[in-house]
This record gives C-alpha cells, sequence and structure tokens, in this order.
C-alpha cells in the first residue's frame, strides 16, 4: 500500500466519519488537502465563491441529514471568511468540521503574509479549535475535533499548515473508532418523580416547544392529550411541532401570533421542552416553570426555574407520561385554543382584503401562494429579516417540509447559502430560498454556483427594495428610516446573464404562473417578485409603547399580520372544544 501524506490520511479519515463533501474556495495552503479529495471518490470538493457560503452551505447540510458536514478556507483571509457562516451552524448546533488551513509552520509568529491566528480566531464559534503542527498529531487531534462536533452539536475547527499537510504521515497510525451519533439521555428518578408531583398538582398544564423536540412529535401530543394542555412553540420549533396539532396555541416572541402568549403566562405550570428561546420578557414570571434541555448548560440561562430536568424531550416524556395522571378538566386548553382561533380571525381579515388585486404585491399574498404550491417535503431556507416573517406565518409545516434559517446567529444572507447545501444533499428535493433583495444580493455571487453545479434550487426574491426589518426597527424606535433603501437591478434578468432561469413578477395575477414555471425548471431558477415595502412597517395606530423598542404591546401591534393556512388548522382544533 502507498504511503500517504498528512492530507490523504485526514481526508481518508473525514470520509469515515460520514462526510460526503467539503465545501470551499481553492487557494495555495490547502492545495494538498483539496488534491486528497479529487484524488479520494468518497468525498467531493464543492467551489463556492465565498467562504462564507461554504460554512452556510455546511450548516444546511448538517441540519437537513443529522450528519456532519466539512468546509475549509486556505490560509489568512480565506479561513476568515468562514466565521460568520460557522457561527450560524455553531449556534444552530449544526454538526460541522471546519478546516482553516494555514502558513507554513515555521513562518508562524513571524507576520508572515497572510498570517492570522486561526486556532484562536475561532474558539468562541466551536466546541474545539486546535492546530495540527506536527503528523504524529493528526489522526487523534482530529477524532477528537470530530468528536466534539458531533457529541456536542456544533462546530470543530481544525487548523492545519499547508506545509504539515503535505509531509509524510505516519505508517500504522491507528484507525479508532468514530462516534457519529449521539445517545439518547433520561432524567434520573428523582427528577422525574419531582415533575410527575408538579404536573399531578397543577390544574393548567402549558407546553412550549422549541427544535429539541425534533424526532418527539407523537410523545408531545400524547402527554398533551393526557394533561390538556396548550402546545405554543418557538420559530425553530414550529416544523417539529405544529403539524397535526389539536392542542396549538401558535408562537410566541417577536413574530409571534395566536394565544400562545396567554398560554404561557395564564397557566399554573410552564414546561419549556427543548427550547432555549433568547426573548425572556416574552416568559412569565409569576408561574412556576420547568425546563427539559439535552444540554444542561441551557438550563435555567433565560428564566427562573422551579425545576430543570436534563434530557432529551422524547425519552423523558416516554417515562413521564404513564406517571403522570390524567386530566379530565378541558377548561383552560378551550380557552386557549378559542383566544388563538379569535387572534387569527381578526389579523386575517385585516391582511387580506384586496391581496389579489394590490400593486405593488404584498409579499403575504407571496408568502401564501408559495406554501400552497410547494412540495410537500419542501425544503424551504430562510433569509433573516421579513422573509423570517413571512416564513413564521404562512409556511405550513406538515412533518416532511424542513425550514432551515439563521434562526439564532440572525445573520443576512444566509438564505442562498444554505440552500446550497441542502440541494446537494438530494437534487430530486424541492428547496427554495425565501431570500430579500437585501440578502440575496450580500451574497449574489454565489447564485453563480447554482449555476456551476446546476443545482435546481428555487430563489423566491421578496424585492421590496429596502432593509424592511430594519426599517421596521427604526419605527419601532421612533426614528425615521435612513440608509436602508436599496437600489436594485433586474434581478430575473441577471439570473438570466449568469445562466439560469429567471422571471420578473410585477403583478399579483402574474404569481402562480411565474411560481409553477420556475418549480418545473430544471435547473436553478430565480422569480423576482416586486413587493410592498411598506408591508406590516407601518402599523393600523401608533401608541406610546412604540417608541420604546420592542416591547410586547408595540411588537404585537407592528407585527400582527396573516397566517395563512395557520387560521385553517385552528378553526378545525376549535371542533374539538365542547359547545354549550
Amino acid at each position: 500500500m502507498a504511503k500517504q501524506n498528512v492530507a490523504e490520511q485526514f481526508v481518508d479519515i473525514l470520509t469515515r466519519a460520514g462526510v460526503r463533501r467539503m465545501y470551499g474556495v481553492v487557494g495555495d495552503s490547502l492545495n494538498p488537502v483539496v488534491d486528497a479529495i479529487r484524488r479520494n471518490a468518497a468525498i467531493e470538493w464543492i467551489q463556492v465563491r465565498h467562504e462564507e457560503t461554504a460554512a452556510f452551505a455546511a450548516a444546511a447540510e448538517a441540519q437537513v441529514t443529522g450528519n456532519l458536514a466539512a468546509c475549509a478556507g486556505s490560509c489568512g483571509p480565506g479561513n476568515l471568511h468562514l466565521i460568520n457562516g460557522l457561527y450560524d451552524a455553531h449556534r444552530s448546533m449544526a454538526p460541522v468540521l471546519a478546516l482553516a488551513s494555514h502558513i507554513p509552520s515555521h513562518e508562524i509568529g513571524l507576520g508572515y503574509f497572510q498570517e492570522t491566528h486561526p486556532d484562536q480566531l475561532f474558539r468562541e464559534c466551536s466546541h474545539y479549535s486546535e492546530m495540527i503542527s506536527n503528523p504524529k498529531q493528526m489522526p487523534r487531534l482530529l477524532q477528537t475535533a470530530i468528536q466534539h462536533a458531533v457529541g456536542q452539536r456544533g462546530v470543530s475547527v481544525v487548523t492545519l499548515p499547508g506545509d504539515v499537510a503535505d509531509e509524510q504521515a505516519p505508517e500504522k497510525a491507528a484507525e479508532t473508532s468514530l462516534v457519529t451519533s449521539r445517545p439518547t439521555i433520561r432524567p434520573g428518578d428523582s427528577d422525574l418523580e419531582k415533575l410527575v408531583r408538579m404536573v399531578d398538582e397543577a390544574e393548567k398544564v402549558t407546553l412550549f416547544c422549541g427544535s429539541g423536540t425534533a424526532g418527539a412529535h407523537a410523545e408531545v401530543m400524547e402527554f398533551a392529550e393526557k394533561v390538556k394542555s396548550p402546545v405554543g412553540h418557538a420559530l425553530r420549533g414550529k416544523e417539529w411541532i405544529q403539524y397535526d396539532n389539536p392542542y396549538d396555541v401558535g408562537m410566541s416572541g417577536l413574530l409571534g401570533y395566536g394565544a400562545a402568549y396567554e398560554a404561557t403566562h395564564e397557566c399554573d405550570l410552564l414546561i419549556l421542552l427543548g427550547t432555549d428561546f433568547p426573548y425572556n420578557a416574552f416568559l412569565p414570571d409569576d408561574v412556576k416553570i420547568v425546563q427539559v434541555d439535552i444540554r444542561p448548560e441551557h438550563l435555567g440561562r433565560r428564566s427562573r426555574l422551579d425545576l430543570a430536568v436534563w434530557g432529551d424531550v422524547r425519552e423523558t416524556l416516554r417515562c413521564l407520561t404513564p406517571r403522570v395522571r390524567a386530566k379530565n378538566n378541558r377548561k383552560f386548553l378551550d380557552k386557549m385554543l378559542k383566544k388563538h382561533a379569535d387572534a387569527l380571525e381578526g389579523v386575517v381579515k385585516a391582511y387580506t382584503r384586496k391581496v389579489e388585486k394590490h400593486v405593488p404585491i404584498h409579499p403575504e399574498y407571496v408568502a401564501s401562494v408559495l406554501d400552497e404550491l410547494a412540495d410537500d417535503d419542501a425544503v424551504f431556507t430562510v433569509d433573516t429579516g421579513m422573509c423570517n416573517v413571512w416564513a413564521a406565518r404562512y409556511i405550513s409545516p406538515n412533518g416532511r417540509r424542513r425550514i432551515i434559517g439563521s434562526f439564532s446567529h440572525g445573520s443576512m444572507a444566509n438564505a442562498l447559502p444554505h440552500a446550497i447545501g441542502a440541494q446537494f444533499t438530494d437534487r430530486n428535493r424541492q428547496v427554495i430560498s425565501m431570500s430579500g433583495d437585501g440578502g440575496f444580493s450580500m451574497l449574489m455571487g454565489d447564485f453563480l454556483t447554482l449555476v456551476q453545479y446546476d443545482l435546481p434550487v428555487k430563489v423566491i426574491l421578496f424585492n421590496n427594495s429596502s432593509l424592511g426589518m430594519v426599517e421596521l426597527e427604526m419605527l419601532v424606535a421612533g426614528l425615521p428610516s435612513f440608509g436602508t433603501g436599496n437600489k436594485n437591478p433586474d434581478f430575473a434578468a441577471v439570473a438570466r446573464a449568469c445562466g439560469a432561469y429567471g422571471v420578473r413578477v410585477e403583478k399579483p395575477k402574474q404569481l402562480a404562473g411565474a411560481l409553477k414555471d420556475a418549480f418545473k425548471h430544471k435547473g436553478p431558477a430565480l422569480v423576482d417578485v416586486v413587493t410592498d415595502p411598506n408591508a406590516l412597517s407601518i402599523p393600523p395606530k401608533i401608541s406610546a409603547d412604540m417608541v420604546t423598542g420592542f416591547a410586547l404591546s408595540a411588537s404585537k401591534i407592528v407585527l400582527d399580520g396573516g397566517v395563512g393556512r395557520m387560521l385553517q388548522m385552528a378553526r378545525s382544533n376549535l371542533r374539538n372544544v365542547p359547545r354549550p
């Protein structure tokens, strides 16, 4: 067997860990690794136009598959470009291995051309960040990095000087077993007994669910039925818990709707399931609170807890549900379901009048039609800003669709790069990038990546020629909008010039046909929809609270918008409410 160099051994270990592609931009210090990938049929090099895109794409791939994904950047400026996407991956708990190649090892610390210290730079956005300075380090160090990324669900960064990557690897390097999946974790018996007592003693229980409820839909529904609990969710919990949910009372937070806020404040016991919900102003301070989370560092960092339970949601509920007494009184649940339906009826009426004739097009209408026409197993990637609002209000989850965004890090320009990573996992699955014109134009160069690889991503561009969410923030703060306008090109013409399908939509009657045609197109496509820049930015009335920032009352006034098919779900759930 031919001897390997360090780069070849590095790539072999990645493939044994399940990595099937590495996203990045080539460069001299990275050349030995890229060449090793070229000669290894088990892994593919994905050339993007910007390293930030590489990190976002790897993050999306990891979230879609649940497996380790990888990205790379060359020395100095190259790997520095990874940092924003790696922050997003880390905060989204996406297992990503980043390779930060480095200057020649004998020049480190001497101010060499393009010198940085990536092993230090990436520490805040990773669980593990170390440099390989000797070939004998590599197998164990890379294995350790992989275990951190997979086991703790986040980013690991390996810094590798180009000259070390080109050195001969040590013979008979240990091929240790790699952990590539996580165990289930159940709480201790004492914590379960305390939780059982608290549930049994409470008359009104509310569940509030986050992304940690992934894979636990059936268990959450079974528990909610047994204790007659309303079920609310955070934005990252929407795709996992809202569908087929007869106890749904909507979403809380800055983009919230329905009765989730009331349900969390009017109960006796609030149980937070798998959520690191960041807006503690929306959590009550006068009810008992239990938090269940697989990551103990999340417990209690948002609110005071009466009980902290360390365990994954699915296993915890499997242990808990058989032990609690069934509740027969539906009064609290039915009251919240009624409040939820009434709230949705009101906002729908306010934002659906003549939308099919309104020019510029209401973005709510665009999101609603998109939801109706998209595949039942589509992956939606969502730009930060107003596209978050449209996704939260209009994209209907069903247990097969995915909704991916920079929901914890809140970065602009994430939707297109996320779509690239999502589409590479399955070219036959519909991937839709819900992009704002500000976010799309920030990393627009990687639209060329879609063309280069003929990726059939469909970019639906909500083009209001402004940074809409920033304008909204200024409005709520009592400030005039400033520096938020964008002078945009005809993005559809840009797409066609790149070699993709592009169409511009300016009238509502053109929308459905344009979306259908784009979806039928076998390659990349962009639908440039000119939308109303004033949508949801001018509230029906101005209150004194609106100058104090995103207080609850201000955000409810400004962000109460349409909710699409969620109203149908709320009406359906109301059938379960006994009539007098």
